[in-house]
């Protein structure tokens, strides 16, 4: 038995008399110890070599009990070649196992990764029991293979063995891709018949099955009726909510499951921090990193790094940094979570200098890469990440992928270097995606390139027709360059294709009550004041020196109707109902889901600089951190 030309010997041969395989002698007086009493012990102090040399002195006379000693430990060790032997063992002295051993035998296979070994043992079995089955399907699903999984599974239902919730639980892990949710709901009919579907296991694969196919209504459904919950199929629901963008859902899920005393483990926390770093909820961010503290959770470093990544998309740099200082042990992720979160607050420079550091640490990867590419982006630091991408194309260990690529497309746009940024698309290894193309649309809006943003247009119009913000983006072109007919005209063309505008929303989180607006909202309880307090800094900001950017907005209409919709936009809601709800020195933290328009940014800084108010405004690209009427991002987004 060496390499792959191993024999499998199991089934039933035809035998003379003397090469039958051996059996057990009745004997009326008591027996003795058996021959291979002496090897589970070995096995239990970790001596399996000594054991392995006991099997082959005692030949012909080791039993059922010793071989199984012998493959739990190889299972426990994961000790393939010494598995080998076991088996090896087996077929040279004529013992036929039982079907236990013989799983155990398909175990111990799978374990050691050896999936074709386990398959050709399966196969030679002459009975198998649902373990056996159950065994080998687990181990297609853990590595990924799942057609093999699912294949298997159909051939053991045709073999007339039913599953049990173990192989149920098991087979909805290969459930994936664009025909998972079909298999799965069949596994899930199969489930009910068998009375199956609310026992634990099932029903947390089940949910996590529709969960991970955004069917989270259908997840939802079959957590609302499971009997029993565990900190599985919780944390799994809520990961469902989270994985899809539904944070806000997956906070109230969170909020239910604790008061009814649901006990959470590190990855339970790691998805709801997850979930508020979209929601950019520091307070609540706050109460679960006390929470965590107060369960005695082990620091994981998968949960820091969550703790990291959430306070840094919340706005809260210093709290992501001293985590990231105190941590024992940083692994490649930590690094990257603090480099794009430098990143995403513009400071460039200590994405750099951060980057440094980690060299000296860790090895960097793609990852990290990308994340000092966009940094250097964010930050204006045009040079430093040409240099970082130069690095990465001369360097054999490490070639840029078209993410690489992407960021430096990106890097080149935000400065104003459009024709090299095309330039660059066009001689790249890569098919330009959807995202470049985005990219380099909304650099030719900031810097006013009607002739290229024209042809990008065009090329994302016959890419994604269906996309809005495509359409959005070139009426935004036209109508900085007041070319008004053409605005007419990609609103006409909007209209034919039945396209709609993703509305701009932003919101605030004041006394643990969210507090969304839209543009021109009056949907709100205290629509008259907020209107009138905005009236009130309008005036006091003018007498500073703000003066409206009438570029900012896209409708032909006269000065004062326009400086009036300024006025509505969502952002400066959210700031007047910032500046009236909360108490004074206390910073103002708000949030919006699309890029924040120049004139809202200026009418923003001002705020700040004349009532001494900090400002935090998260858009969709990046953090803008106000203070004292200066902000982080340099006027440079």
């Amino acid at each position: 038995m060496h390499g792959r030309s191993r024999v499998f010997l199991l089934r039933r041969i035809h035998l003379k008399d003397s090469d039958r395989p051996r059996q057990l002698s009745c004997q009326t007086s008591p027996s003795p110890l058996p021959p291979d009493s002496n090897l589970k012990p070995l096995c239990l102090q970790g001596r399996l070599h000594e054991a392995l040399l006991g099997m082959a002195t005692l030949g012909a006379e080791v039993r059922f009990h010793g071989y199984d000693a012998l493959l739990t430990a190889c299972i426990d060790r994961r000790a393939f070649l010494e598995g080998q032997l076991v088996h090896a063992h087996m077929i040279k002295s004529q013992y036929l196992p039982s079907v236990y051993l013989a799983t155990r035998l398909l175990i111990m296979y799978v374990k050691c990764d050896s999936l074709n070994d386990a398959r050709h043992m399966l196969e030679a079995m002459p009975e198998r029991n649902v373990v056996s089955w159950t065994a080998m399907i687990s181990g297609y699903s853990q590595k990924g293979h799942c057609a093999e999984a699912l294949g298997l599974f159909v051939k053991m239902m045709e073999a007339g063995q039913l599953p049990d919730e173990y192989t149920l639980a098991t087979v909805l892990t290969s459930c994936t891709g664009p025909f998972g949710p079909k298999h799965g709901r069949q596994i899930h009919s199969l489930a009910l018949k068998t009375n199956f579907d609310s026992h634990m296991f099932v029903g947390s694969s089940l949910l996590d099955m529709y969960a991970k196919a955004s069917e989270i209504e259908d997840a939802r459904r079959v957590f609302d009726i499971l009997p029993d919950r565990d900190v599985v199929s919780c944390t799994a629901i809520i990961s469902g909510y989270a994985q899809l963008g539904l944070d806000a859902e997956a906070l109230e899920v969170f909020k239910l499951l604790h008061k009814e005393g649901m006990d959470c483990n590190y990855v339970t926390f790691s998805c709801l921090l997850n979930a508020l770093s979209g929601l950019a909820a520091l307070d609540y961010g706050r109460q679960v990193h006390g929470l965590v503290i107060r369960c005695e959770l082990p620091f994981y470093v998968v949960l820091q790094n969550s703790l990291i990544d959430m306070y840094s998309k919340c706005g809260s740099l210093i709290y992501s940094r001293k985590i990231f200082d105190n941590m024992l042990e940083r692994s490649v992720i930590s690094w990257n979570a603090m480099l794009a979160g430098y990143g995403k607050h513009g400071l460039g420079s200590e994405v750099v200098r951060l980057f440094k550091s980690m060299v000296q640490e860790v090895r960097p990867d793609g990852v990290s890469f990308k994340a000092v590419l966009s940094g250097c982006s964010h930050g204006g630091l045009v040079d430093e990440g040409l240099d970082f991408f130069d690095f990465m194309v001369n360097d054999q260990r490490m070639k840029p992928d078209i993410g690489h690529y992407g960021c430096v497309i990106d890097l080149l746009g935000r400065a104003g270097r459009i024709e090299k940024a095309l330039d660059l698309m066009k001689c790249m290894p890569f098919e330009p995606t959807t995202a470049m193309w985005g990219s380099l649309l909304g650099a030719c809006r900031v810097h006013a390139n009607v002739s290229i943003g024209e042809f990008v247009a065009q090329k994302l119009l016959d890419i994604e027709p269906e996309n809005s913000g495509n359409f959005v983006i070139l009426s935004n072109i036209y109508a900085a360059a007041g070319r008004w007919q053409d605005v007419a005209r990609v609103r006409e063309l909007m209209k034919e294709r039945t396209v709609t505008k993703e509305p701009g929303r932003s919101w605030i989180n004041l006394d643990k009550t969210m507090h969304t607006f839209y543009s021109s909202d009056r949907s709100h309880p205290q629509r008259e004041q907020i209107y009138a307090k905005i009236l009130e800094l309008y005036e006091r900001i003018k007498e500073a020196g703000y003066v409206p950017d009438l570029s900012c907005v896209l409708h032909d209409v006269d000065d004062e109707q326009k400086e009036s919709m300024l006025l509505g936009h969502s952002e400066k809601l959210a700031i007047a109902f910032g500046l009236m709800g909360s108490t004074p020195c206390k910073l103002i933290r708000i949030t919006k889901n699309l890029r924040i328009c120049v004139d809202c940014h200026n009418f923003a800084k001002y705020v700040s600089k004349v009532y001494a108010r900090d400002i935090s405004l998260r858009d969709s690209n990046r953090f803008h951190l106000i203070v004292r009427g200066t902000c982080t991002c340099r006027d440079y987004w």
